[in-house]
């Protein structure tokens, strides 16, 4: 079942690496307290609570690809990218007041792309390979990593996409 995912066109391929151009989306997000594996699940919940039905007028909203998570200082968010339709005017308003939509600006990242399971070490592991390459290419991260997963739980390890994204600079002019 294809889903629809965000939106970015690709200003440079070196794979596993990409540099990518976020288009401007909405986002509906929740913060959770706990470990990783923990929070994702928690706040994955939340937000399916949300986009079946949690929303006054108890429309469904469709699910979207990926899933992001992200360290904050107060544990983790999780968040869902809205529909393209969308705009925050139109968006259902969510019944659950721990659920927030946002307007997220466009924004250029650098990515490196993977299969396998959504353990720390395998996170980790591609975090530290992502930051190595920025080095390498003199470029530095403005952001925490966003862990990002494509697939449903029951997806094989070997057939899953998991992203590690962080912001960079915009090109300079």
């Amino acid at each position: 079942m294809a889903v629809e995912r965000a939106k970015y066109s690709v200003e440079l391929s070196d794979p596993p690496y990409e540099i990518r151009d976020y288009a401007p989306s909405i986002v509906a997000s929740v913060h959770v307290d706990g470990d990783r594996g923990e929070a994702v699940s928690a706040g994955f919940r939340i937000l399916a609570n949300y986009i079946f039905g949690g929303n006054q007028p108890k429309g469904k909203i469709a699910m979207t690809a990926p899933v992001a998570q992200q360290p904050t200082s107060r544990g983790w968010e999780v968040r869902f990218t809205m529909p393209a339709g969308y705009t925050l005017n139109t968006l259902p308003a969510p019944t659950d007041p721990r659920v927030h939509i946002a307007a997220v600006s466009a924004h250029r990242a650098a990515v490196i792309s993977f299969s396998g399971f959504w353990s720390d070490a395998n996170l980790g592991s591609h975090e530290r390979k992502l930051l190595e390459w920025l080095k390498a290419h003199h470029l530095s991260a403005t952001s925490a990593p966003t862990y990002d997963y494509y697939d449903p739980p029951w997806t094989p390890w070997f057939m899953r996409t998991i992203e590690v994204v962080v912001d960079i600079a915009p090109r300079q002019a």
